[in-house]
Order: structure tokens, then sequence, then C-alpha cells
């Protein structure tokens, strides 16, 4: 699983990473667990990748937790969180990541297409919250990272769905940050530009080298990069940072 970044220490932690199962949510669940953490993911249709990434959790000698979960159903939301603090027995470190895309130019959207994404991308990213939140607040220490997108800062052509859905997320950051403050609880957001995940490795070469044109670092970024940027903001070196959104995209958006 690779060497355990300086200083990062999640020994004890219990965390919950929704869509773990593949590209950026997987490296996010194996890197909290090679810095310590017990992790429990969710998974609605690849369950294969899922058991593969919780056996990998297991074999570094941590508590792997499987479930099935729809992430935009609320009660689904409530009872992982309810399920996982019964197995683990406490909650620390929630990181929203589960998200789709289905895109289209606006005056070709469907309704169907719209509420799918929000219902996810944000809908899902409050039924969580709402879930761990209290639970936080009583013990009075937690992190929540959400992972957003460059394209909820800057917008993008045929994705106004999405955008808008991770342009949410970052308000919705921003808010839980101020609510949950006083009782020792850090919201952050991470917003990856593009990242090689299977979708984008099966690109066209033609449509990799536009987007490495836009990328000041001229490469793609992997999963990785942005689990270990998650991992710095869930440990306590981040301790005095809350309602950022730190962009992991090799200067894209600027």
């Amino acid at each position: 699983m690779g060497s355990n970044l300086t200083g990062i220490d999640l020994q004890g932690k219990s965390a919950i990473v929704t869509g773990g199962s593949i590209g950026i949510g997987s490296a996010i669940a194996l890197k909290l667990a090679e810095c310590g953490a017990n992790v429990a993911i969710n998974y609605r249709k690849h369950k294969e990748e899922a058991e593969e990434i919780i056996n990998k959790v297991k074999s570094s000698s941590r508590k792997g937790i499987l479930v099935q979960a729809d992430i935009s159903n609320f009660e689904d939301a409530a009872k992982m969180i309810e399920s996982v603090v019964k197995d683990f027995g406490k909650l620390d470190i929630l990181v929203n990541n589960a998200g789709i895309n289905w895109d289209g130019v606006i005056w070709k959207m469907t309704e169907e297409q719209w509420d799918s994404v929000i219902n996810i991308n944000l809908k899902g990213y409050f039924n969580y919250i709402r879930a761990a939140a209290p639970i936080f607040r009583e013990q009075k220490s937690g992190k929540i990272v959400n992972v957003t997108s460059i394209n909820g800062l800057r917008g993008k052509f045929g994705q106004a769905n999405y955008s808008a859905s991770k342009a949410g997320i970052i308000g919705l950051t921003k808010t839980v940050a101020k609510e949950l403050g006083k009782y020792g609880v850090n919201v952050n957001a991470v917003a990856p530009g593009l990242i090689e995940t299977d979708m984008m490795k099966q690109a066209t070469e033609e449509v990799r080298k536009m987007a490495i044109e836009e990328i000041v670092l001229k490469r793609i970024g992997q999963p990785e990069e942005v689990a270990n940027v998650v991992a710095f903001l869930c440990s306590e070196m981040a301790r005095h940072i809350t309602g950022e959104v730190i962009k992991v995209d090799g200067g894209q958006y600027i």
C-alpha cells in the first residue's frame, strides 16, 4: 500500500468513505487505512471492487466494513452511520466522495439527468453529514472532508448539473464548518482537477492531449495525490484548517 506520509497518524480512528470502491474513493480508503484508521465504505453496484478494497484494508491489520447503501437515500445514510458506530464503537472521520456525472448541454438536459446528479452528488453529501453531525457535536470532535471539483468553482460546458452539484458542495462545506466549528469539528473540501480514473483511461488520445494542455504541470493527476490531501485534512496536523477548498489539479484551474 506504499509508505505512510510522515506525521499523519490516524491510529485508532474510525472513518467512512462514501463511494470507496473505485477511483479516488478507493485511493482515499486505502490511504486512511495506511495511516492507521479503520475504514467503512459503501457501494451501490461495484460490489466486487468494494470487496477487494475492504480486503486490502483488512490486510493492513485494520478493521474494514462494507455496506450496500444508496447515498441519495436519507434512511440508507443514517443506517450506515449507525451500523459503523455500532461495529467500530465510534466515528471520527467522514469523507463524502461518491458522485456521478450525466452530461448534456442545458437546452437538451432532461429533468432525470438534473435530478439524478443533484440527488447523488449534493443530497448524498447532506444525508451523511446530517447523520454524522449529532455524533460529532456530542463528542466535540470530528473531521469531514467533501470531495468537490474545480468545475464547481469555474463551471464546465455540458455539465450544468455536475458543476451546480459541486458548487453546492462548496457552499455546504463552508456552512457546516461554521455550524460545527465550536464543537471542535473541522469541515473542508478538496477540489480535484482531471484525475487518472478508469473513465479517463478510456478517453481518446486527442481528449487526453487537450486536457493536458489545460494543466500547468502538463500531466494528469493520480488518485493517490488527492488521497494524500484528504488524509492530511483528516489528521491533527490540519486541526486549525476549516471551511477551506483545496484544489488538487496541477494548476488546471488557473
